[in-house]
């Protein structure tokens, strides 16, 4: 075992936490004694290097603190505010508060439920980094919509990290988990929200299970929008019943690493999903999405769709997947990434797949790796736009589509300024774009 792995295997195993949730701690341990950390020669792993997170020294128990959490303008939402993987009561609504279990706070009743689901999406995938959050379960919080019930406003959860001393050079972990569960019928939106304070090298490992039961229907977002020297690695499983819908939306920003493992199963038939993302790193940072929908029966759809815009020296790696099993027939599934370099030192390796073992289903899948065509950059500039915010409007709106998409307008409005902001750098050059910046 490196260094790093057992590190963190010692700072799991002195944390303490509800002894209900003592026999899946122990497990994750187990499993996580055994791992190895990944190298180039390991294929989930070979575009993205763990050698700066092993040697980052995080392995460091959070601080308790409190941040001042994002607010998205116009959004009618629930927030549950949660800073380096403690609640913040104050800056929570105490609806949220409500309608969210914390595993620490849960009675007999609730401690059932979740047991009956933890960890189940995850099963025998041998995920290091799940391994690792389970390892560490000491809290989590679980979302319960129950049968028929349509969630009227979005539950707003915000992840964020801050440091506790003038300096900032904290150096820590935090392993967060959430557990959704929509019964029959429902309806929700979920917002997960990381964001951070200040210039942290502190590493987040998020893991979220969600099951949409029958004939439910989740909308999902994601927004990755941390400090330019965090580590943030994520895995992200959900599991479709009969008929349900999931529409998610995926963003990262870009920080020192970041990568996003999202496994998505159609279970029994008559499903569909989404799955769109946008990913947008600067400077050297790297962002690595690893997606896989697993089409186990018959009569399932799905849509996927990743953009990414790479600047400066920044990185990207993009791997979608689609699996049609034996006997998933009647299939209809789309995987399109797209991916935009805006520097000759920009990189991108992208690899879209298609595995099928069934003879009667519809599939396409493609991607495409270019630069700023010359022609559009000299139309713009002959109607009077510089060459500069020429650059930045063809930048913006080759994922702008995705944005317009998204089903709360307040969510798109927020983001779009800051988007912006990443091409341009400066106010002057996204004038012609629109939003406050």
């Amino acid at each position: 075992m490196s260094d790093f792995l057992a590190e963190q295997l010692s700072l799991a195993t002195k944390q303490t936490g509800p002894e209900w949730l003592s026999e899946l701690r122990d497990a994750g341990q187990r499993s996580f004694s055994d791992a190895q950390l990944p190298t180039r020669k390991t294929e989930a792993w070979k575009y993205t290097s763990l050698y700066n997170l092993s040697n980052a020294g995080v392995a460091n128990a959070a601080p308790a603190a409190q941040g001042h959490a994002p607010v998205i303008p116009g959004l009618n939402g629930l927030r549950l505010v949660v800073c380096n993987g403690i609640p913040d009561v104050c800056s929570s609504d105490p609806e949220a508060m409500e309608l969210v279990v914390r595993f620490t706070d849960a009675d007999a009743e609730q401690q059932q439920a979740i047991l009956a689901q933890l960890g189940k999406t995850l099963a025998d995938k041998g995920n290091l980094f799940s391994d690792l959050n389970t390892a560490a379960l000491t809290d989590g919080y679980f979302l319960n919509v129950a049968k028929n019930h349509i969630l009227r406003k979005p539950l707003h959860i915000i992840y964020c990290t801050t440091p506790v001393t003038e300096s900032g050079d904290e150096k820590f972990t935090v392993n967060t988990r959430l557990l959704v569960n929509l019964q029959s019928g429902s309806s929700a939106t979920v917002i997960e929200h990381f964001s951070g304070e200040g210039e942290q090298n502190n590493f987040t490992n998020a893991v979220s299970e969600i099951c949409v039961g029958d004939n439910a229907e989740l909308t999902h977002y994601r927004l990755q929008l941390m400090s330019e020297g965090a580590y943030h690695i994520s895995n992200c499983h959900i599991d479709l019943q009969r008929d349900a819908r999931y529409s998610g939306f995926h963003l990262a920003l870009g920080t020192a690493l970041t990568r996003n493992d999202i496994v998505v199963n159609h279970n029994v038939g008559g499903s569909h999903c989404e799955l769109n993302g946008v990913y947008v790193p600067q400077n050297k940072q790297l962002v690595d999405f690893h997606t896989n929908i697993e089409h186990k029966v018959a009569n399932c759809t799905t849509e996927e769709v990743f953009r990414g815009i790479m600047n400066d020296s920044s990185k990207a790696v993009f791997n979608g997947r689609i699996h049609i099993h034996p006997q998933a027939q009647k299939t209809l599934a789309e995987l399109s990434n797209k991916n935009l370099l805006l520097t000759n030192k920009a990189e991108i390796n992208t690899k879209p797949e298609l595995e099928i073992y069934a003879d009667d289903v519809k599939c396409a899948h493609g991607a495409t790796v270019a630069q700023l065509e010359e022609k559009a950059t000299f139309y713009l500039q002959s109607r009077g736009i510089s060459k500069e915010e020429a650059e930045v409007m063809l930048s913006f709106g080759f994922i702008n589509e995705l944005l317009d998409a998204l089903d709360d307008e307040a969510i798109g409005a927020w983001l779009r300024p800051q988007l912006a902001q990443r091409f341009g750098r400066d106010d002057a050059l996204t004038t012609h774009i629109g939003g406050d910046l």
